[in-house]
């Protein structure tokens, strides 16, 4: 006989109805239609064509897009290790006896609180005017022009200004990992003499391990997406070289008359992040099954 489905059932039905249709309508569905549109010369507007596999065969020979993808990943590598390796001496510190580390906790979250486009503005006002004049004053040559004007130096003041703003909520993830670690493993291991860096890589980091995943992951994948600074600071250059995929896919997609072609280079990028952020999973996975 089937069960009638109870108040609690109906009440849950109801609730997970609504949000798996918005799911699908602003989530899958325009995913379906990305890769459609991946298969014909959609310039945007107006009509268009089947063109096949033709786009995914061009992105592997179109050299801008292969630029694209080495700035990206060069970002996204050197930001995560900065980002996770700040943000975890800031957690120890926050974690410890010291006074008025509430309100530090506070101040340190301010910067996430604040929108991409913002932080990206303030700090182009910065790399192109003050940080110049005060380069100038003191006489430091690499400081006097705008770190944004230098193909050298451009990608690593983005760098500063994602990682400025990302640190304050791995720095809070870290902060919940290392409030989970229970005192007795920190009295047990002073009995045996672990102090400073051995207390922390025999004790703290692995059983703050899964913390750490879960910040790299995260750090890993939002970096890969990296758009709203690049909007803000660069738009791409200088001589487009600091050209991230999202921004590309962005820039000829919707104005450049390449919107069947960015449609597949998305679902490219798409699966590039699936897959490594799958990889990082895998692996740290089996670290913690050995910690």
């Amino acid at each position: 006989m089937k069960k009638k489905m109870g108040n609690r059932e109906k009440t849950f039905l109801c609730i997970t109805i609504p949000v798996l249709i918005l799911f699908f309508c602003f989530n899958t569905l325009p995913l379906l239609k990305g890769f459609m549109y991946s298969l014909t010369n959609f310039k945007g507007y107006g009509t268009y064509d089947w063109v096949g596999l033709r786009n995914y065969q061009d992105l592997f020979t179109d050299a801008r897009v292969g630029r694209s993808y080495l700035f990206t990943f060069k970002f996204a590598i050197v930001s995560t290790i900065i980002v996770n390796v700040v943000s975890l001496i800031l957690a120890l510190g926050l974690n410890g006896k010291i006074k008025g580390k509430s309100a530090l906790r506070g101040i340190y979250f301010i910067p996430n609180v604040l929108g991409g486009l913002v932080v990206g503005y303030i700090f182009g006002f910065i790399f192109t005017y003050i940080l110049p004049a005060a380069g100038q004053a003191m006489g430091i040559g690499w400081l006097s022009n705008s770190l944004l004007s230098n193909e050298n130096t451009a990608w690593f003041a983005i760098v500063v200004v994602a990682a400025w703003q990302s640190i304050a909520m791995n720095t809070i993830i870290y902060i919940s990992g290392l409030q989970t670690v229970p005192e007795d493993v920190y009295e047990a291991g002073a009995i045996d003499g672990a102090t400073g860096w051995t207390k922390f890589r025999h004790l703290t980091f692995p059983l703050i391990i899964p913390f750490f995943t879960i910040n790299m992951v995260l750090c890993m994948k939002n970096f890969l997406m990296v758009f709203d600074q690049i909007m803000a600071l660069t738009k791409g250059g200088p001589a487009q070289s600091t050209e991230s995929i999202s921004f590309l896919i962005y820039q000829n997609g919707m104005s450049g008359g390449q919107f069947g072609f960015q449609s597949a280079n998305a679902v490219i990028f798409f699966i590039v992040i699936v897959a490594i952020s799958v990889c990082q999973m895998k692996f740290m996975g089996k670290k913690e099954e050995q910690l």
